[in-house]
This record gives structure tokens, C-alpha cells and sequence, in this order.
């Protein structure tokens, strides 16, 4: 039986700002108390690293070049419910108001000292971690196999080399409920109930047609599939190994 690894990282910080200065500040006083920080200097940066990589919590300046902040935050939140705190110079209510409205977690003002940036952030960690609980137990925030990564939180598959490959509601909710599953056999009616998990939305029975979709997209030979496996008269399994990153 294929081993089921999983594995518990250090938080993940991206911080969004094109002061050089300040995005080594932070990123030294935060690495120092435990956190994995990575920088980005434009909004384009901000967008790339979110889709190569799990990022846990983004640090965002309202002020960045050739890009407005709100509008990248309503682009983070259209894409995924990564928690966001917003950094700025900006002291006027309404931009406060505005920035918690289209769904940043929390909201600090320039200058502000490391110690309390930290606190926030531990903060906003702990919140959005208590959400990830389902009935006590830790929800994974992406699933790895040999060549793929599936982001759950921002619903991306990646290929090794980073090109993103474009899935449908339907062939997301699938993959996810089977490297859920591991190396165990899902039945169709298994994979329908457990789909649920991440999608709302009903269902697309055509259980057979979306199996097909995913093998053109992850197997580099879907007349001879490796990582998505048919059991006659049972259902289906991943049959390559599967690491949970929480």
C-alpha cells in the first residue's frame, strides 16, 4: 500500500511592499520568531506567488507600482480565503472601512513596530487555523503527488515546472476527494458525497466523464493512467503517494 504522508510547515508569510527596506525589516524580525517569509515588490509578484506556492497569510501595501491595493485584494479574494492583513501609510477611515469590507482579516497603519505586526499576524493565524478544524481535526491546505501540487485554498493544480493547468468546479471537487482518500478505493457514490467537502454545489454525477478530464490533465499517457487508477466493479484510487501539507 502506497504511504499516506503528512506534514506540518512552518507558516508561510508573503509581504507585499515595494519599500526594499521595510520588506527586510520585517522579514528579518519575523524569521527570527519562527515564520517563513517571502517578499514581493509589485502586485504581478503577489498574483505569481500565489500560484506556485502555499502561502498562509499575505502582508499587503495599499500603495504598489502599477497596481491599486484594493483592487489586488478583491483579486486575492476572488481567488482564495488566504487570511490578509493590509500595511499603509493611508490613516483615513474610509480606506480602513474599505480594505475590512472587501475582506482583509486586519488593517495596520505605518509606522508600526515589528512586535505588534507580529501579534497581529499570530493572531489572524490562529483564526483562520480554528476555521481549517473540521470536528477537531486539521483540514490540509494542499495535497502533493510526484509532478502535481492541488491548492485547496486557492483551488490550483500546479505541474512541477509551475505552469498551472485550469480545472472545472466539478474535476477540483473530484481530485481533492481522492488524494483525500489516499490509496483507498472510492466508489463513485463515495466520491459524489465526499466532493461536497469543498464545493457547495451539486455534484456532477458523470462521475466516468470528469475520471477521463482529470487523465488528460495529469497523466502523461491516459490510455495507460498511473496516478488515477480503475477498480472494476469498485470505483477508483490514486495509486501514487499523496502528502497532505497543513
Amino acid at each position: 500500500m502506497v504511504p499516506f504522508v503528512s506534514g506540518v510547515l512552518t507558516p508561510h508569510v508573503l509581504v507585499v511592499d515595494d519599500d526594499e527596506s521595510l520588506r527586510r525589516l520585517v522579514e528579518e524580525y519575523l524569521v527570527q520568531h519562527d515564520l517563513r517569509v517571502s517578499a514581493a515588490a509589485s502586485g504581478a509578484e503577489l498574483l505569481s506567488a500565489l500560484g506556485s506556492e502555499v502561502i498562509d497569510l499575505v502582508l499587503l501595501d495599499l500603495r504598489l507600482p502599477g497596481g491599486d491595493g484594493m483592487q489586488l485584494l478583491r483579486q486575492v479574494r476572488t481567488q482564495s480565503q488566504i487570511p490578509v492583513i493590509i500595511l499603509t501609510g493611508r490613516t483615513e477611515e474610509a480606506d480602513r472601512v474599505m480594505g475590512l469590507e472587501l475582506g482583509a482579516d486586519d488593517y495596520l497603519t505605518k509606522p508600526f513596530s515589528p512586535r505588534e505586526l507580529l501579534a497581529r499576524i499570530r493572531t489572524v493565524l490562529r483564526r483562520a487555523h480554528a476555521g481549517q478544524e473540521v470536528h477537531g481535526a486539521r483540514v490540509c491546505r494542499a495535497y502533493r503527488i510526484p509532478g502535481w501540487e492541488l491548492n485547496l485554498r486557492t483551488r490550483r493544480l500546479t505541474a512541477q515546472d509551475g505552469a498551472q493547468v485550469a480545472l472545472s468546479n466539478g474535476e477540483f471537487n473530484l481530485l481533492a476527494a481522492l488524494l483525500a482518500s489516499a490509496n483507498r478505493v472510492v466508489t463513485r457514490d463515495q466520491l459524489i458525497e465526499m466532493s461536497r467537502r469543498y464545493d457547495n454545489e451539486v455534484y456532477d454525477r458523470a462521475v466516468d466523464v470528469q475520471i477521463l478530464r482529470l487523465r488528460r490533465k495529469l497523466e502523461t499517457n491516459p490510455a495507460e493512467p498511473r496516478i488515477i487508477l480503475t477498480e472494476r466493479g469498485a470505483g477508483y484510487r490514486i495509486a501514487v503517494p499523496v502528502e497532505a501539507v497543513y
